[in-house]
């Protein structure tokens, strides 16, 4: 009897410990898919047929800058899960890049769990997961050191700058069918420079993400994702998947996260100030939150 115990003692202190491990495990934004020669277009259609056979629905692409495109993606554990938490529809899409960078081509996405827990959504998005990494591959995660999920659920960028329950309210509408056909028509004028690449109907609730392209030229420029790019995804390893930005209509109101925790949330690591910091950015969240508000019907001066 007391070897049975013992046996049962080890069991459970093993399972705590993979249990604690588990909790502690650093999560990073993005995961390497593949890479190797080839070309960006037939990357772009083998990530999509993968993708679909895999039980994702692409819901838009595009192509911010040269050599790069952007896929958003979803599938029905992103769309449900994102139904459960107060606007958990910011994670009911995930982004593909397929990025050249010399003769390389890199195939990378957005990290479930990570995105997950620094959207304090209800589930870490397991299955979705390991569909991405059967679908796409997995070489490594990337983008940062890396964070526990308790510390991406409290993630903010540093001391006086926003956390993810802090985002910019633009307008509220009579409707939330009101409210969707205004972003829509917006969008679709794109006078301010920000045009829609997907959309996304969360399950059950009424809540609809818009992934955003914004184009800048001239006083506009600091919002726009090539300029704003070149100055921040530097590393060897891209993370064009970043892209594309996002706006969240939850029942009859419309969000977007400010840009100093969107931004940050993808690049957690990037030094404050220097050669290829948030300093060279640092006029870019207004900007962003101005273009994204006029868009949807907001006013110029909405936070």
């Amino acid at each position: 009897m007391s070897k049975i115990w013992k046996n049962l003692s080890l069991i459970i202190l093993t399972l705590g410990a993979t249990a604690a491990f588990a909790q502690d495990a650093l999560l990073k934004p993005f995961v390497l898919a593949s890479k190797g020669a080839g070309d960006v277009a037939q990357a772009v259609e083998a990530s999509k047929a993968a993708l679909t056979k895999a039980g994702f629905v692409v819901a838009g692409s595009y192509s911010p800058y040269a050599n790069t495109t952007v896929i958003g993606v979803t599938n029905d554990e992103l769309r449900s899960t994102a139904a459960k938490s107060e606007h958990g529809g910011f994670g009911a899409a995930l982004r593909v890049a397929v990025v050249k960078v010399k003769d390389v081509v890199q195939v990378s996405y957005t990290n479930p769990p990570y995105w997950a827990n620094i959207y304090r959504m209800q589930g870490e998005l397991k299955d979705t997961a390991a569909r991405l990494q059967a679908a796409l591959g997995k070489i490594e995660e990337f983008g940062a050191e890396g964070m526990t999920a308790a510390k991406l659920r409290k993630y903010h960028y540093a001391f006086g700058m926003e956390y993810f329950d802090e985002p910019n309210e633009f307008v509220k509408y009579a409707s939330h069918e009101d409210a969707v056909k205004a972003v829509e028509a917006g969008l679709a004028a794109g006078k301010h420079g920000v045009t829609k690449v997907y959309r996304v109907d969360v399950a059950g609730k009424k809540e609809v993400l818009f992934g955003v392209a914004m184009k800048g030229s001239g006083d506009s420029k600091i919002m726009d994702d090539a300029y704003i790019m070149t100055e921040i995804d530097f590393k060897d390893t891209k993370s064009a998947a970043h892209l594309p930005y996002d706006v969240l209509v939850s029942d009859n109101k419309v969000f977007a996260q400010y840009a100093r925790f969107r931004i940050a949330a993808s690049f957690p690591d990037l030094s404050m100030m220097g050669a290829n910091s948030f300093m060279n950015i640092m006029k870019s969240p207004e900007a962003i939150r101005e273009a994204l508000s006029l868009t949807v019907g907001g006013k110029k001066d909405a936070r």
